[in-house]
């Protein structure tokens, strides 16, 4: 047990445990009475403004005793060996010369979502983070700076055991539409051959009366493929549905069809599945609901995981609506357009309520790779190099890479279907290696 000496307040309690328990794999415990801090001995810190003696003593820059939001704080960065800092501390007797936990709660807790912003059409754009103005948005600090915890831990309790830890891999694959062409409705149908016919793409044409002769499968129907890929290189792949209504955002099939519903029953019985909240549920609670009571009728189970269509975040209101909705873990932490980690982070976090102060019980997985970073590469192994690079910074702190793809970017009969393919096998076979 490590014991920590400190002022006790809700962010203190919330990223020690995150920093200590969830990325070292500490137990810790906290005091605020020296007789139990002088007596412990075991591996042990203090955390304040001040040492008590000549303990192992981080000092605080004092935002973790704060309440409420300063709309004028604004981190300087400092970059050392390539690593970025903030939130410095001026004091010999301190084993790091900035605020690790200060620095930590800043990124985990969405401290810049809170304060004025501007907002794209899909909520906080990774333009106005700090990660990305500094040059830092690829690197998952949070963990970095755990390490270098770490290491001080090490050398100051050469006996302090560390639990070992091996970096995974999960894909996760957004369902906005199910079919390219199969159960659209006669009114969609006659509107795509109109479409296809004004753009002279006979192809499409042809391809679509085959789909809906049954001559051929339906170009998104990749499913199997997806699965069975994985499962021969032992990854792990998770669908999220939509069950939204036909909207400009909003292209499946009607969640009624008897056909739709056996896709995800089929599904869900070779692997996870959760449910992928459209924008009007994002905006409207009582549509919230109503998806997420399609989800469970379907599938017969809570709808307890979730992802964000576009990864459309409103902090805290999002997530205060997932939470009424009984949500345990969402997937929507990332942006869609950069590779990176909009956190800071690649280890699953709770989310933090900044407005209540205090920590919730839905669980945040961040994701940090999207289809959108690769778009603008021509080849798969130029856009390998990219990812790789990314991937290589968390497996040298043993975290988890969450890959966030679509079904339909594996449709054979489009141009970018073979980018796609060697992409995707990429992505699998990075938790062979891994493991």
């Amino acid at each position: 047990m490590f014991l920590v000496y400190t002022q006790s307040s809700p962010r203190v309690r919330y990223i020690f445990k995150q920093l200590f328990e969830r990325i070292l794999g500490l137990k810790i415990k906290f005091t605020n009475e020296i007789e139990q801090f002088v007596s412990h001995s075991g591996p042990k810190c203090s955390y304040g403004e001040q040492a008590l003696g000549k303990e192992l003593f981080f000092k605080s820059s004092g935002l973790l005793f704060q309440r409420g939001l300063d709309e004028s704080l604004a981190p300087e960065v400092r970059f050392v060996d390539k690593t970025p800092y903030f939130f410095e501390v001026e004091d010999p007797k301190s084993a790091l010369f900035f605020d690790v936990f200060s620095a930590s709660f800043y990124l985990l807790s969405r401290y810049e979502e809170y304060v004025p912003h501007a907002n794209d059409a899909y909520g906080f754009p990774a333009t106005e983070s700090l990660a990305f103005k500094e040059g830092f948005l690829q690197l998952p600090v949070i963990n970095i700076w755990g390490a270098q915890v770490k290491e001080i831990l090490k050398q100051r309790f050469p006996d302090i055991s560390f639990p070992d830890k091996k970096p995974t891999v999960e894909i996760i694959c957004e369902v906005s539409e199910a079919y390219a062409y199969r159960k659209k409705g006669w009114f969609r149908t006659i509107e795509g051959y109109f479409s296809d016919l004004g753009k002279l793409n006979i192809m499409r044409i042809v391809q679509r009366t085959k789909v809906l002769l049954k001559l051929e499968k339906d170009p998104y129907q990749v499913y199997n493929y997806m699965i069975n890929t994985a499962r021969k290189n032992k990854a792990n792949i998770r669908f999220f549905f939509g069950l939204g209504n036909y909207s400009y955002h909003d292209k499946s099939i009607n969640y009624q069809n008897q056909t739709y519903q056996r896709l995800i029953k089929s599904i869900a019985d070779y692997c996870s599945v959760g449910i992928r909240f459209s924008v009007d549920a994002l905006q409207e609670e009582t549509t919230q609901k109503v998806e997420q009571k399609r989800f469970e009728n379907i599938t017969h189970r809570e709808a307890s995981t979730s992802f964000c269509q576009y990864a459309k975040l409103n902090l805290p209101t999002t997530y205060r609506n997932l939470i009424e909705q009984e949500v345990n873990v969402d997937y929507s932490m990332g942006y869609l357009n950069h590779a990176g980690f909009r956190a800071g982070t690649c280890t699953p976090f709770f989310f933090y309520d900044l407005e209540y102060e205090i920590q919730t019980p839905l669980r945040i997985v961040p994701f940090c790779i999207s289809k959108n970073a690769f778009t603008a590469f021509k080849t798969a192994t130029k856009a390998q190099e990219i990812a790789s690079r990314l991937i290589d910074t968390v497996k040298e702190v043993d975290g988890l890479v969450v890959i966030h793809l679509y079904n339909h970017l594996l449709d054979k009969t489009t141009p970018k279907h073979e980018f796609w393919d060697q992409m995707y096998h990429y992505f699998v076979k990075l938790h062979k290696e891994h493991s």
